[in-house]
């Protein structure tokens, strides 16, 4: 049946995710994220307060994301665009593959448990997190970005880890870029232009595959909570300016161990919850 919550419940549930959506819209410029790494945990945590079924929390809190970051990284990534750091041949060149992956993560969503959304979102952050900490200028895969048909294949990868994380891609883009020779500045700003792909199909994904489900929270379409998504999307509009003037701001290595040392922390949260 679907879960009726108290006008407190309510009342905390939106003060929460205001305050979510001004955190999620510094590090969608700052990092290029879309801001999905920080609502997708703050989601889970006060969806399971409300009582709502712990095995559809992580669905919603995902496809609530995926809905709330795409107006966050359209604000972000024209606001890059402007600083002219965006690389518009490698973004142009991932619409395709990366919107394959993101129908293929929305279907692999439907079948699998909450629990294990949990650790494939924690899994990543570890490795990435750890990764960026302890510095990446020494590492390369190679002096660019392949080219087909394995920048395809990088593509649909991205869009199918994404979606299962509900992140707008610039978790991995980061790393992907700077792994092949980019500056994390410009990983960052092509990021926002990547998590814009990623967020309309996601969204649509989501709502489609929780479409009926019993027990959503009230102002639910499929796993894609309303409420949330009108919430969050303004703070996050007004504030995303602010973290791309605090990324060009910072040197290379403070970009790179803030966003590390941030995904453990997200890491964290979840090791906690599956232990």
């Amino acid at each position: 049946m679907q879960i009726v919550a108290s006008n407190g419940e309510l009342l905390a549930l939106a003060l929460a995710l205001i305050a979510s959506g001004a955190i999620a819209g510094v590090l969608a410029g700052m990092f290029g994220i879309g801001g999905g790494a920080v609502i997708v945990p703050v989601l889970y945590q006060f969806l399971l307060m409300l009582g709502i079924e712990s095995g559809i929390c992580m669905h919603v809190a995902i496809g609530t994301s995926l809905g709330i970051i795409l107006p966050t990284s359209i604000r972000s990534y024209l606001a890059h665009k402007a600083r002219g750091a965006v690389d518009m041949e490698l973004l142009r060149s991932w619409v395709v593959p990366v919107v394959i992956g993101v129908v293929i993560g929305s279907l692999v969503a439907n079948y699998v448990s909450s629990a294990a959304l949990q650790g494939i979102f924690a899994a990543i952050a570890v490795v990435i997190g750890l990764r960026l900490i302890v510095g990446i200028g020494s590492m390369r895969l190679g002096p660019d970005i392949p080219g087909q048909p394995w920048r395809s294949v990088i593509g649909v990868v991205i869009g199918v880890l994404s979606t299962l994380m509900g992140v707008g891609g610039g978790v991995l883009n980061n790393t992907v870029m700077t792994l092949y020779g980019r500056t994390i500045h410009q990983a960052v700003a092509t990021s926002s232009g990547l998590g814009v792909i990623i967020a309309i199909p996601g969204t649509i994904g989501f709502a489609w595959a929780g479409w009926g489900n019993p027990g959503l929270p009230p102002f639910s379409a499929g796993y894609v909570n309303v409420l949330g998504v009108l919430l969050v999307m303004p703070v996050t509009l007004i504030v995303a300016p602010i973290g791309v003037r605090i990324a060009h701001a910072l040197d290379k290595r403070k970009l790179e161990a803030g966003f590390g040392i941030f995904l453990l922390i997200v890491a964290a949260r979840f090791i906690w919850d599956l232990i």
